[in-house]
């Protein structure tokens, strides 16, 4: 039987090892060999203190997520969370947890259900169980209350950002920070003979229940403001609550009924989909790993617009020494001042210091023609959306790139190997597509050759979902209106103002080349398509399907609208009046409908890709799973009579994939 336990003596003190690779997950097996290991050198006579350490590189990274869908759907026992952690926590002898690497979720639970914790300086603590749509369940939330207080630990818990290990020393999360051997400093800890101190039996940190009760407030509304719909951190404000009302074991008893509650919720459901999802995503068939990865020292990229300026970032925020250029100086200098201006704004906000903010600046160079690429390890080419312009960039890029250089193209739906052909090495051509803002957008679309569809995933979807939203307005719906509709269901932004922000004249090429390339359910023509002619691009001329001011913060446009009903009138488009739940549904049916066609194509590999793709790159909102496991968990059957009947009403755009019947 597999054990996941090691344990030494060492100068009258037990060293209790995890070893769960890869980062040490609390299964149920490792819960209860963990405590029973406690247990065991409790009764052991020789014994006079106890570290608990993790192998490798982690204390204990966390619970293994794998066994929460199973516990949701009553497929296995549930787990003894909290019974484990008490059983550590009443050793009679003291325990010492060893941090190294990262204490998160279940492993920081660990780390306070021991008596004393030494952090190396590297460490990371903290409660990010609300990213998957739960709680901490083990105790976390009113061991770390009893530590850090109850306003620190609403903060940690409901918004689940981890804190250094020099931070955690500061707020009485840790008791030392070392540098070197963490475990050889807790042995060393363990022979000044500390007593047992039992976090459970702290009070001091603790506030009485009607403060409590005024930050849980202040913390309510601020999780609302910043992670509106979302019910797990306000059930972690609650949790911590209960902290300060009655007693330790009223308070796990209370986290239990909350922890449950979320467990058993759709959002728990979709967020955990979504985090098994993304790791998958690095999982290609038929891809071997290369025995050793290229070195990246020197990146280059052609063209300093928006996006062009944003790639630059994502290089120097790797501490990726970047060099940016463009044909035209004036942009090139712009490029370089936004970069400026966005690091500047960083600083501001408080997300680094400025020293740091400094360095990632100074890593971006100008460079003028292809002084750059010429000296890069990877060039990425962000040029308009043009076939012509980028096959002239690539011909230019592989004339200067030094052999072995990786030749890349931001492009979003032109044909990766038609750009290739203007090199003489297109087996080094692939896609990087970055989503925009580069710097912020977690998501980058890799494009093969050959051996992948030459289309865009990502630019399909968006697209049939977009054309739904413009069919909308020309049918008499409002912008302001039709992107509110989505907003207020959870995504990040409406679809046109994320057509103002990419940029109407990006967007009539992306239409021109999904037309070119036989996509038959789309409209020959649309009202978007005239926003280019009247010079109406978007945010970066100050007007689009709304009017910017110099902070780029959209307002109603009367002229707008004047010139979308004179469109409509024109065409004979019937005007009718739309309620909410109309514009999401067509938009939503629109985006997971067209998500079927591209699986039924082959053009993604699972639907769980696209979910990532929506979430990542186009603000689905994540607890909702992303728009396939919205469309499985709201019925697949209910939704396809809809679409059944949308297409006999109104034609081809609403034709079903095959995929609704698997």
């Amino acid at each position: 039987m597999a054990t996941f336990i090691r344990q030494e003596r060492r100068e009258g003190a037990a060293v209790v090892v995890v070893d769960n690779p890869p980062v040490n997950a609390l299964s149920r097996e490792v819960l209860e060999e963990l405590a029973a290991a406690v247990e065991e050198a409790a009764r052991d006579g020789s014994v006079t203190a106890i570290v608990v350490a993790g192998a490798g590189k982690n204390f204990i990274a966390g619970a293994d997520i794998s066994m929460f869908p199973k516990l949701a759907a009553g497929q296995m026992p549930p787990v003894p969370f909290q019974d484990c952690m008490n059983r550590i926590e009443q050793c009679p002898k003291p325990v010492i947890a060893a941090i190294g690497g990262a204490a998160l979720g279940g492993g920081l639970e660990t780390a306070m259900a021991c008596h004393y914790r030494i952090a190396a300086a590297s460490a990371q603590l903290g409660q990010p169980e609300i990213k998957l749509g739960l709680i901490p369940g083990a105790g976390g939330t009113q061991r770390l209350p009893r530590l850090v207080g109850v306003e620190k630990a609403m903060e940690m818990c409901a918004f689940g950002e981890p804190v250094s290990a020099r931070d955690a020393a500061a707020l009485g999360l840790a008791d030392r920070v070392v540098e070197g051997d963490v475990v050889e400093a807790a042995l060393e800890f363990a022979r000044t003979a500390p007593p047992v101190r039992r976090t459970c039996d702290l009070t001091d940190k603790l506030c009485d229940a009607a403060q409590a009760e005024s930050l849980a407030e202040v913390f309510r509304q601020a999780v609302r403001r910043r992670m509106p719909h979302q019910k797990a951190p306000e059930a972690a404000v609650e949790a911590v609550l209960a902290a300060a009302r009655g007693s330790f074991e009223e308070g796990l008893a209370a986290e239990a009924r909350l922890f449950d509650a979320c467990l058993r919720g759709e959002q728990s459901r979709a967020l955990i989909h979504l985090f098994f999802a993304e790791r998958a995503t690095a999982k290609i068939p038929g891809l071997k790993p290369a025995a050793a990865p290229r070195e990246v020292r020197r990146a280059a990229v052609i063209g300093a617009g928006t996006m062009g300026s944003g790639i630059a970032m994502c290089f120097a925020n790797a501490g990726i020494e970047v060099f940016l250029s463009d044909a035209d100086s004036a942009g090139l200098e712009r490029g370089l001042a936004s970069i400026r201006k966005q690091y500047e704004a960083a600083v501001r906000k408080g997300r680094m210091s400025e020293e740091e903010a400094r360095q990632r600046a100074n890593l971006v160079r100008a460079a003028q023609g292809m002084d750059g690429a010429a000296q890069a390890d990877v060039i990425v080419e962000a040029v308009f959306e043009d076939p012509e312009v980028k096959r002239a960039v690539f011909a230019s890029i592989d004339a200067a790139a030094p052999a072995g250089a990786l030749l890349a193209t931001n492009t979003s739906t032109l044909d990766i190997d038609e750009i290739a052909a203007a090199t003489k090495r297109p087996e080094s051509v692939l896609g990087l597509h970055f989503f925009s803002p580069a710097p912020v957008m977690r998501l980058v679309e890799a494009v093969r050759g050959r051996a992948t569809s030459d289309e865009s995933m990502a630019a399909a979807l968006d697209l049939a979902y977009r054309t739904q939203a413009v069919s909308i307005a020309e049918q008499g719906g409002d912008p302001a209106q039709i992107d509110a509709a989505l907003t207020s269901w959870g995504w990040a932004m409406g679809p046109l103002a994320v057509g103002d922000l990419i940029g109407h004249d990006v967007w009539l090429m992306i239409r021109r080349e999904a037309l070119r390339r036989g996509g038959g359910h789309i409209p020959v023509s649309a009202f978007e398509d005239e926003l280019p002619r009247l010079g109406r691009l978007g945010q970066k001329n100050g007007f689009g399907w709304y009017r910017y001011d110099e902070n780029r913060k959209g307002h109603p446009d009367e002229e707008l609208i004047r010139l979308l009903r004179e469109y409509a009138a024109a065409r004979g488009i019937e005007q009718r009046e739309w309620t909410a739940e109309q514009i999401r549904e067509r938009a939503l049916l629109a985006l997971v409908n067209e998500g079927g066609r591209i699986l039924d194509e082959g053009m993604a590999l699972r639907a769980a890709d696209i979910d990532v793709v929506f979430v990542h790159g186009f603000g689905f909102p994540a607890w909702r799973g992303g728009p396939m496991h919205w469309a499985e968990t709201a019925g697949k059957a209910k939704l396809l009579e809809r679409l059944e009947a949308l297409y006999d009403e109104e034609g081809p755009f609403w034709k079903p994939a095959a995929w609704w019947r698997h």
